[in-house]
């Protein structure tokens, strides 16, 4: 089994930035949300170590959420099914032994205090949720507030008079205390600005040396990120593990080394992250595509490969995942390469997304079977768009192939 060089909070910042997408026009709220965490967790003299997990909690705490719509939602000061995310996201972090140390805290981010203090819970565990609860509400506050670009400073009254009101009762009264001392200056409204988050982002990357993770735990997280992208919509539901899987087995039909195969699994995994933005009623939409939905649907490629981009060690994952819309004729995107340009791996991911699309149901069509699909691949190829010799691989193979390609579930 292979071994990655990889920077973990570097990794989870970059793919948390998928995570921002879901909101929209809420661009950095995970971010924003371990600012304010993290500045009152600094007023209260947390150790390095508290700190630590209530950084990566507080990027890490929307992860339940795939829908634009509960996006929205969660909005809304209160909202009575608020609740189902934090059950989904804490059950999503505990798949993976990096990093369900932030199950419990994830889960109870939206927990009332007067509720959350009697549970059974570490007190660390308590302060860190409440911490991260508290933040994610005052961000929520000042999105509202600056509705047509106004001047955040004209709400920031209201705004720690709202969180000061749910004092004792939504949130722990020391944390309440650390928030309006730490909110009384107008630098900390400023430093709410998308420019301020990534610097203040950027210390705390920087204090994290590169570790050497094996192959199976950093696919436990991407499985995690996959996991969030297949839910944007029932009819992609597994489909990126479905592409892992079965691009990892082409791969090893081309006898490529076991450590190249599963660098093609991480990337089948994370092929469609930047699906993340897109509306979900885009990806459930019955019939065509209007020029400009087609437009927005082609963004998505790109949108991955700006996610993963910096999470050095993963450079070729990242190029992978981002081509599998590229066509060997150039007419792919979004970079419009061409068979000059693409590597082998490129144009397995390419055949493997296609084959698994079309062996899952979609609001447009049901499955196809395997003979079909083998003719559609056949035609793409004949069109220049698929590579011939990796489709011939697959024909020999087709069985097992589109076994290896359908979820679990539809066996």
């Amino acid at each position: 089994m292979s071994t990655f060089d990889i920077n973990l909070h570097e990794t989870l910042y970059s793919l948390s930035n998928a995570l921002d997408l879901v909101g929209i026009t809420h661009i950095r709220h995970g971010k924003r949300v371990a600012f304010i965490a993290s500045e009152c967790g600094k007023y209260l003299h947390w150790s390095g170590q508290c700190m630590d997990d209530l950084f990566e909690a507080a990027i890490l705490h929307d992860i339940g959420v795939a829908k634009t719509v509960v996006h929205s939602r969660l909005a809304q000061f209160e909202w009575e099914e608020e609740i189902e995310h934090c059950r989904i996201g804490a059950s999503l972090l505990q798949s993976s032994p990096l990093l369900e140390k932030l199950a419990p805290m994830v889960r109870h981010h939206h927990t009332h205090w007067s509720e959350l203090k009697d549970l059974a819970l570490p007190m660390e565990t308590k302060w860190i949720a409440n911490c991260i609860y508290l933040a994610d509400r005052v961000d929520m506050l000042s999105l509202s507030s600056r509705i047509d670009n106004a001047n955040l400073l004209l709400f920031k009254d209201e705004i720690r008079k709202k969180i000061q009101g749910k004092r004792g009762d939504f949130f722990c009264d020391e944390l309440v205390e650390a928030f309006l001392s730490i909110s009384r200056s107008e630098a900390f409204w400023f430093s709410l600005e998308n420019e301020h988050v990534d610097g203040y982002s950027s210390i705390w990357l920087s204090e994290t040396p590169v570790q050497k993770i094996d192959f199976q735990d950093l696919r436990s997280i991407m499985l995690i990120f996959s996991h969030v992208v297949d839910a944007k919509s029932p009819f992609t539901k597994a489909h990126s593990d479905g592409v892992a899987r079965l691009a990892k087995f082409i791969g090893s039909l081309w006898n490529l080394p076991p450590e190249r195969c599963e660098m093609l699994e991480l990337a089948g995994l994370l092929h469609d992250i930047g699906k993340l933005r897109l509306p979900d009623a885009l990806l459930e939409k019955p019939g065509k595509l209007t020029p400009e939905e087609r437009a927005q649907v082609k963004r998505h490629s790109f949108d991955t490969y700006n996610i993963l981009k910096n999470i050095k060690g993963l450079e070729r994952i990242s190029e992978w995942a981002s081509q599998h819309h590229e066509r060997m004729d150039g007419s792919g995107y979004p970079y419009r390469l061409d068979r000059s340009t693409l590597s082998l791996e490129a144009r397995i991911i390419a055949v493997a997304d296609v084959f698994q699309a079309l062996a899952q149901k979609r609001p447009y069509r049901d499955p196809l079977p395997p003979d079909e699909i083998m003719n559609i691949l056949n035609e793409q190829v004949d069109d220049g768009k698929l590579d011939r010799d990796v489709v011939n691989s697959v024909d020999r193979q087709l069985q097992v192939c589109w076994e290896v390609a359908i979820s679990p579930q539809q066996v």
